[in-house]
C-alpha cells in the first residue's frame, strides 16, 4: 500500500511530507514544559512539587523559572526568554493581568501553548485558568471574619499586589460577603507587594491608625504571618485576642498563629493540586489533545484549629 502523501506549497518549492507523519503528535519525551511563579515567594514550593511530580509521571522536561521579582515588567522578560529558546508549553501565575497580555500573545503567535494559574491574565491569549475561584474563596474569608465578629466591626484588608487580579477579585469577594451586614465596615485596603517586611510596618500603621479596628484580613500569603507577627509586639499586644484575623495560604508562620489563637483561620488553596493538573494540560494541548480548554476551579478549604492537621492540598 502507497502511504498518503501531504504536499506544501511554499512560492515555485514544494515539500512533501507523509501524512501519517504530520498527524503525530509530539513525543512526551521531546516536550518542554516551563513553569512561572510569581517571584521568590514561599507558598510556590508546594506549586513546583506539584508540577515536578507531574511532569516525571508524564515523561516531559520540566523547567521551574523564577523571576528575580514580583514586578510584571520581570516576567515579560522571563516569557520572552522561554519563547525564544523555543519552550513547549508555559504556565504562569500572572503578577500584572494587563502587563503580560503582549508577551502572552508573542509566545501563542509563536506556537507555544500557555495557561495560567493561580492569578489570571483573562484578556490575554492564554488558554485557560487553572485554580482558586477568586471571587468565590473571596466570599468564603468574608464570611468567616463576619462570624468572628458577630457581624459587626471596623476592619482592615492587608493585599498584596494591589494589581494583581487575583487580589483584586478575593477583596471584591470579601466585600460582597460583607455586603449581609451592615455593621462591619472596612476602614482601609493596603498592599504590601508581597514583602513581608513592608506587610510589617502596613500592619503597624493600620493598627495606629485605627484604635478602633475590630478585624484585619490578610488577602495574600504574607497577610496573616505579618499580622501575628505585630500582634505578638509589645506595642500590640494587648490587642491580641481583642482583634479577629483571618488570612489567605498555610505558610508555616500562619499555621503556628491559628495553633496560637492569634489567627481564626486561613483560606488555603490547592497549590500541589492545580500546578500537577496545568502541566496535564499543556502537554494534552501540546499534543492537540486539548483543543477546547475551560478553566479549572480547584477550591479552598477553611483550616482552623478543628482541621489543621488534616486537610489537604
Amino acid at each position: 500500500m502507497k502511504t498518503l502523501q501531504l504536499t506544501l506549497y511554499l512560492g515555485a518549492a514544494a515539500f512533501v511530507l507523509p501524512l501519517s507523519a504530520a498527524a503525530q503528535p509530539k513525543d512526551a519525551a521531546s516536550v518542554v514544559i516551563a513553569m512561572v511563579p510569581k517571584g521568590p515567594i514561599p507558598w510556590f514550593i508546594d506549586c513546583d512539587a506539584g508540577a515536578k511530580a507531574e511532569a516525571a509521571k508524564l515523561g516531559v522536561q520540566y523547567q521551574w523559572v523564577m523571576p528575580r521579582n514580583t514586578q510584571g515588567s520581570t516576567q515579560v522578560q522571563v516569557l520572552e526568554d522561554l519563547v525564544a529558546k523555543k519552550v513547549d508549553g508555559i504556565g504562569i501565575s500572572v503578577n500584572e493581568a494587563k502587563s503580560v497580555v503582549g508577551a502572552i500573545k508573542q509566545a501563542t503567535d509563536a506556537g507555544v501553548k500557555v495557561l495560567t494559574y493561580d492569578d489570571d491574565s483573562p484578556n490575554s491569549a492564554r488558554s485557560m485558568y487553572i485554580g482558586t475561584d477568586n471571587v468565590a474563596a473571596g466570599r468564603v474569608l468574608g464570611a468567616a471574619m463576619a462570624k468572628g465578629l458577630d457581624g459587626k466591626g471596623e476592619v482592615a484588608i492587608v493585599t498584596g499586589e494591589l494589581g494583581a487580579a487575583g487580589h483584586i477579585a478575593r477583596i471584591k469577594g470579601v466585600k460582597e460577603a460583607f455586603e449581609k451586614y451592615p455593621d462591619i465596615k472596612v476602614v482601609a485596603i493596603e498592599g504590601t507587594n508581597d514583602d513581608l517586611g513592608k506587610a510589617v510596618a502596613v500592619d503597624e500603621a493600620l493598627l495606629r491608625g485605627h484604635p478602633n479596628l475590630a478585624g484585619m484580613i490578610g488577602i495574600s500569603q504574607v497577610g496573616a504571618p505579618s499580622i501575628a507577627k505585630v500582634l505578638n509586639e509589645k506595642e500590640f499586644e494587648g490587642r491580641k485576642g481583642k482583634i479577629q484575623v483571618y488570612g489567605f495560604d498555610d505558610l508555616p508562620d500562619a499555621l503556628k498563629a491559628v495553633r496560637e489563637g492569634v489567627v481564626g483561620g486561613l483560606v488555603v488553596q490547592r497549590p500541589t493540586t492545580m500546578c500537577g493538573i496545568a502541566v496535564d494540560h499543556l502537554l494534552a494541548q501540546i499534543q492537540g489533545k486539548e483543543t477546547k480548554a475551560a478553566n479549572i476551579d480547584t477550591g479552598v478549604t477553611v483550616v482552623t484549629k478543628d482541621n489543621i492537621t488534616n486537610y489537604t492540598k
